[in-house]
């Protein structure tokens, strides 16, 4: 299997979800619409909502399983945009590109982006709790997948890690709070993704501790490697400012441990990941060579 073969067919497939399930711009939300449009489409990877299209079919390879999980698929990648367009507020981290395009407060200012943000968020729980789009989904397996992706998604998870970064900017602090940054800022909602694909499928506790822990692993990998590439990469390949992590005096894994030990301890954790996965059989390939692709990858 080629990683990314299975990338674009996978991301190709998520797209069409998304244009479906997204708003058109009609009046008279047209503008509204359309900021929240701009960030969704503004060409994501879509590694959320594929994570959690590979670890339910590490479980089960019924066609009818991927399908269930679109919406929940595209509530995930709704979240994730909206965490983005915070993000990039001039009261967050103060950013102008955005994969390579104006961010969305350059262009539809910062009530609008706030406001689409907002949109998004609300949109990924009527996406996941829609109960009349044909799903085999049970309304425990409804439920369940609502709480998770709330709790990954809120105080103690995503936004809660955002507020602990700002607070922790340009200050010193033990490098047990820079996991805790990294575990609930990108490594919660890595985690949910992986935890909604097995929810979805029915997986054993087994299995799902199994798929736990490599969606921990991951998680942290991905963002190991995020903090490895804004000191090495160009802004021409991340897609917005390079080294300003260090401008803003965020603390990273390079800040406390050095470019080489970061990147050895970035590929810990994704060897982590494909152990936790060694006792799955071959449909847990694309687990695996996404866990690969998270080091390689240059932006």
């Amino acid at each position: 299997m080629e990683i990314k073969e299975y990338l674009n067919s996978k991301k190709q497939r998520v797209e069409e979800a998304l244009e479906r399930y997204m708003p058109k711009p009609t009046e008279p939300f047209g503008q509204h619409i359309e900021a929240m449009r701009y960030s969704l489409f503004a060409g994501g990877k879509r590694i959320r909502p594929i994570l959690c299209l590979a670890a339910a079919k590490t479980i089960s390879e019924d066609p009818a399983v991927a399908t269930d999980l679109m919406p929940i698929c595209c509530a995930l990648e709704c979240i994730h945009t909206y965490s983005l367009i915070h993000d990039d507020l001039p009261a967050m981290d103060d950013d102008d590109l955005r994969r390579g395009k104006p961010t969305n407060h350059i262009l539809f200012g910062e009530a609008g982006a706030i406001l689409a943000g907002d949109g998004l968020l609300t949109l990924a729980f009527e996406l996941i709790c829609s109960a009349d789009d044909g799903s085999s989904l049970s309304s425990a397996q409804r439920l369940k997948i609502a709480h998770l992706v709330a709790k990954a998604a809120g105080s103690f998870g995503m936004v809660g890690g955002q507020a602990l970064d700002i607070a922790h900017e340009k200050q010193d602090y033990p490098f047990e709070m820079l996991q805790t940054i990294h575990r609930s800022k990108t490594g919660a909602l890595i985690t949910a993704s992986v935890h909604c694909g097995a929810v979805a499928a029915s997986a054993n506790s087994q299995q799902l501790e199994a798929l736990l822990e490599y969606g921990r692993q991951i998680g942290l990998a991905f963002q190991i490697v995020d903090d490895l590439l804004n000191v090495t990469a160009t802004t021409a390949q991340l897609g917005k400012q390079a080294g300003n992590d260090e401008v803003q005096g965020k603390a990273t894994y390079p800040a406390f441990c050095g470019i080489e030990e970061t990147s050895r301890r970035a590929r810990l954790a994704v060897s982590g990941a494909k152990e936790a996965i060694a006792d799955f059989d071959s449909k847990a390939e694309p687990l695996r060579l996404l866990a690969d692709y998270v080091y390689e990858r240059s932006h």
